[in-house]
């Protein structure tokens, strides 16, 4: 792999996360591709989850970006009960691993991620964790996120999953 490749792509990933820590939603919702599907499937069972959105259940599901605009508004809004007030997260990105997309002649890019979110509200801490899958489109000197599929690996929800949270 490309180590100048390796490291913009690890940056990228960072500077999402850390724009989502921050709540600086409108830089972290320009980071998402306008078509950008986001997709967190629920388990089936002990080791199979959900593969089709749109026929299975799924603990989040947007079909595009205006899903996470919706979320965003309704936190600025006051409108998400579930969300006010916001935790505090810290995303964490690991095993960061790189491939061109099958037939992707386009440059687009499959990036394979370990992830673990710690979260802090109402005097409560929390971990979620699990791997991501994003599909990178190149946008200029940078990309747009096209995909992101996230696998919870513990997804015995205490309190409240959201977007911020993976």
């Amino acid at each position: 792999m490309n180590p100048n490749l390796q490291h913009a792509v690890e940056q990228f990933l960072y500077r999402n996360a850390e724009l989502c820590d921050n709540q600086a939603w409108d830089e972290y919702l320009e980071m998402f591709d306008e078509e950008s599907e986001f997709h967190v499937p629920q388990w089936e069972s002990e080791h199979t989850y959900t593969a089709d959105p749109k026929r299975s259940m799924s603990l989040i599901y947007y079909a595009n970006r205006s899903g996470l605009e919706d979320r965003v508004y309704r936190i600025r809004t006051g409108k998400s009960a579930a969300s006010t007030p916001m935790p505090r997260t810290l995303h964490q990105i690991s095993n960061v691993r790189i491939a061109e997309l099958p037939g992707g002649s386009n440059g687009e890019l499959e990036v394979k991620v370990n992830w673990a979110t710690h979260h802090y509200r109402f005097a409560v801490a929390g971990l979620f964790f699990g791997y991501a899958t994003y599909h990178l489109k190149p946008v200029g000197e940078s990309w747009k996120i096209a995909r992101k599929h996230v696998v919870l690996l513990n997804d015995t929800i205490n309190a409240v999953l959201d977007f911020y949270h993976l």
